[in-house]
């Protein structure tokens, strides 16, 4: 076969057993083929049956001489023989039926009826100088008929439904056996080539098309009806070649495949070392037809023996339809070629390495294939990588192959680990469903403790706790940190390795040393609030953000005064804690206010003026003692002022921080009189004071009261400017007053006109209404009655009868109902009647 990186289409073997032994003794001289079993022909005139694996089943000697053609009808019940001294014979391979005749010439071939089995279908032709039909007729005598004659020896028939196909030395007919007609003649090309070295080849697709092969041409017919208004003296039927094309060697034979074509050729080739002509190994071609060539799919030489002796006329191609098989016929060999099935694709995969393709092939038709198993496919794969050095993708392959499968893991974890390639395996190895030995995965974390810590960590901290002996690998590790203790990367897994093991005071020792991120994951995970009572100053020294919101976040779990108490003598981190809990709640931690002042005073005085304006349990008289020894004049004042020594606050603030602005902030929060007058008093001789107090006071305090006590000669900055700035104020002021008075009177004016359209609206008055003095309905129940209503409107209503007579002058009567509410005594009992 010829080794190129493309697949074959076929696959080859010999027919053995019994054609071995007939062709140590014999030759073969021509086969037919039936579904049920083989019939072979000889030199020697023996015609045997075979079974499909070659095993012999029956024998005939039917000459002495070559047996040139053998036919069998569709049932595969009765045979035709014709030999080279003429005998021709049709009998029942399993009834007494049989015919003889004995012709003057070699009769090259003959064909039975394809219904032969059937009483009116007895019919064969045969092929010598003549084309003879034989029917059986009357008295079950054989009646012979001429079909053809005068054209040469005729050498191959094909009879297939009604239609007969025969090749002579001029070129192929086809008879229609119903209306008895020829009706087609397809000429030899190439007359050069003697039919007898190079027969014609003939074959049937289907009922209506031939394949003719001639030398090196090939021709595909289709035999079509003829269109009524076409007879006149023709045949009913027409042939129509629709492929033509030649081939590069001779043919020998001709078989369909779907749409394609199975051509067995002759070779001759010039030989190397004799420079002669001699014959070649035959080449089996798959070809796709097209109108005027062909494409070649495949092409197989074939190694059968003999071959350097064979001539054209000595190989034959017979196939059978059902299975796809096609036998080649030499006279020492007979080779059988079928299509490829997946287990052969596999095969051919597997030969070319290309394990990856086969290995998809054999997932995809794991149904079909019986010769291979996908487990040992993938396993052979592995080992392929393995040998190519690709260890990171056998590892990954690894997972997908063995699957489940523990054994197999296993002792693909140990082959990893002869080659040195621990590492490369790591990374897939199961880790539940299934899970292996301990020992396993302990190998290759030992494997990276010994080279990579890095590698190590990364395994400990992916893989689960119970994958392994947790003791044992805590040993190694230990082990590995007497010589390299300040090791971070051992550390740190150390610690992870502790919590596995649930000890979880070790882990978090570790975890303050190493001041790692993951100490309060840890301790919120595992809920180790009682490990970490005494650990409260290196959790705030770590991250005293994180820390205190821990705390305070679980106070049930470490109370305040714990924390408070462990941090004594860590005054800056107790007072972190103790400002975080003031925000989250003013009165959590009062008892503590006290030592806040101080803590705020020494480490955070600009919250020290935010906490005493929020506190309600601050002392002030100890916050004000504290302030007034650091000199906090801001503080002091704000103290001062909440204890009520407002002007003591107010003369520290003029005389301390010497800013009038903050003075008049500080008077207009008090709004006392007193200290404006103290304010006016301190700043009358200071001009900078004046002015401040000009362009402030004009909306507390009459300005007059200020410039009328400036000494006469005083120069003050900006005097013009404040000045101004009060006329403005004024003016505006008056403005404001005279807007928000034309604002009223509109607003009067406008609700005036809307209660004035409401009381204009008509009221309804219904039989639901009653009186609001003597209960009854408000209208009579007799509509023909005159009557007299009267409707307040506030929607009270009276009968007229029944309102009392008024007392005063003016003739504007009220709702008495509405009156009472506002008169005092006799208000009460008619809201009771209601």
């Amino acid at each position: 076969e010829d080794e190129s990186e493309e697949e074959p289409k076929l696959k080859y073997e010999r027919l053995s057993n019994g054609v071995t032994e007939i062709l140590q003794k014999d030759a073969a001289s021509c086969m037919t083929v039936h579904e049920k079993f083989l019939a072979l022909g000889t030199h020697y005139g023996k015609v045997y049956l075979l079974d499909v694996q070659g095993n012999i089943t029956q024998k005939f000697d039917v000459s002495p001489v070559k047996i040139n053609q053998i036919s069998l009808d569709e049932s595969g019940e009765h045979m035709g023989v014709c030999s080279e001294d003429g005998k021709v014979q049709v009998f029942g391979l399993y009834s007494a039926e049989e015919f003889h005749e004995t012709f003057d010439c070699p009769i090259k071939i003959v064909a039975v009826h394809p219904q032969f089995v059937r009483s009116h279908f007895k019919q064969f032709v045969t092929g010598g100088k003549k084309l003879l039909l034989y029917e059986r007729g009357w008295m079950n005598r054989w009646k012979p008929s001429v079909l053809h004659e005068g054209e040469g020896n005729i050498r191959n028939i094909k009879w297939r439904g009604h239609l007969i196909a025969w090749a002579n030395n001029m070129g192929v007919k086809i008879l229609d056996m119903i209306s008895k007609q020829r009706i087609t003649n397809v000429p030899r090309d190439d007359i050069s080539l003697r039919p007898d070295m190079y027969p014609c080849s003939l074959c049937w697709k289907d009922n209506l098309t031939l394949i003719i092969g001639w030398g090196n041409s090939v021709k595909i017919c289709s035999v079509k009806e003829r269109h009524a208004s076409e007879m006149r003296d023709l045949p009913n039927r027409y042939v129509e070649i629709v492929f033509q094309f030649d081939t590069e060697f001779y043919v020998s034979g001709l078989a369909p495949l779907c749409d394609q074509l199975v051509i067995l050729s002759y070779v001759k080739e010039i030989s190397e070392k004799t420079e002669v002509e001699c014959c070649a190994r035959p080449r089996l071609d798959i070809v796709q037809p097209l109108p005027e060539s062909c494409e070649e799919i495949s092409s197989d030489a074939l190694t059968v023996r003999g071959f350097q002796e064979n001539e054209c006329r000595d190989y034959h191609l017979e196939y059978s339809e059902g299975e796809s098989l096609f036998y080649i016929i030499s006279p020492r060999d007979v080779v059988v070629a079928k299509e490829r099935d997946q287990d052969d694709h596999i095969d051919w995969l597997l030969e070319k390495k290309k394990y990856e393709e086969a290995l998809m092939a054999a997932e995809i038709s794991q149904k079909t294939i019986k010769k291979h198993k996908i487990l040992d496919i993938g396993l052979a794969y592995i080992n392929h990588l393995m040998e190519k050095g690709e260890y990171d993708l056998a590892a990954r392959k690894c997972q997908k192959i063995l699957g489940k499968n523990t054994e197999l893991w296993e002792f693909e974890v140990y082959k990893f680990k002869e080659i040195g390639q621990l590492k490369a395996i790591s990374r897939y190895l199961p880790r539940r469903d299934p899970v292996l030995k301990p020992l396993i995965y302990e190998m290759v974390l030992h494997e990276f403790l010994e080279s990579d810590y890095e590698g190590f960590a990364t395994l400990i901290k992916e893989w689960p706790g119970d994958l392994y002996n947790n003791t044992i690998i805590v040993q190694a590790v230990v082990d590995h940190l007497k010589k390299d203790p300040q090791n971070r990367t051992l550390l740190r897994t150390l610690a992870e390795l502790y919590t596995y093991d649930q000890r979880y005071g070790r882990a978090l020792e570790i975890y303050l040393t190493l001041r790692h991120k993951d100490v309060f994951q840890l301790i919120h995970k595992h809920n180790l609030f009682s490990s970490i009572r005494d650990k409260i100053v290196l959790l705030m020294d770590f991250d005293s953000e994180k820390a205190v919101d821990m705390l305070l976040d679980n106070e049930d779990k470490i109370s305040i005064d714990r924390v408070v108490e462990e941090l004594e003598n860590r005054p800056e981190l107790q007072h972190v804690y103790l400002h975080k809990l003031f925000k989250r709640d003013h009165h959590k931690g009062q008892r503590y206010h006290e030592k806040q002042i101080s803590l705020y005073a020494e480490y955070d005085r600009p919250n020290l003026l935010p906490f005493l304006r929020d506190s309600t349990h601050c002392p002030l008289e100890k916050a004000l003692e504290i302030c007034q020894q650091r000199n906090f004049v801001e503080e002091t004042v704000y103290l001062l002022s909440r204890m009520g020594n407002s002007r003591s606050a107010l003369k520290m603030i003029m005389e301390e921080l010497q800013d009038v602005d903050k003075a008049i902030e500080f008077a207009k929060e008090q709004d006392d009189g007193e200290l404006w007058e103290d304010l006016i008093l301190y700043s009358i001789d200071k001009p900078p004071f004046i002015t401040g107090l000009l362009n402030n006071i004009g909306t507390h305090v009459d300005p007059i009261l200020l410039i009328h006590r400036i000494k006469e000669g005083m120069e003050i900055p900006n005097l013009r400017d404040s000045l101004v700035k009060i006329l403005q104020d004024y003016n505006l002021q008056i403005l404001l007053r005279e807007g928000c008075k034309k604002i009223l009177v509109a607003d009067s004016l406008s609700l005036l006109k809307k209660m004035h359209r409401t009381q204009m609206k008509g009221v309804l008055v219904d039989e639901e209404n009653i009186c609001e003095s003597c209960l009854s309905p408000i209208l009579p129940s007799d509509a023909s009655k005159s009557f007299s209503v009267v409707v307040f409107h506030c929607r009270h209503m009276f009968h007229r009868e029944c309102l009392p007579v008024s007392n005063t002058v003016s003739s504007v009567q009220f709702c008495n109902i509405c009156s009472a509410k506002h008169r005092g005594p006799g208000s009460a009992v008619l809201e009771m009647k209601k």
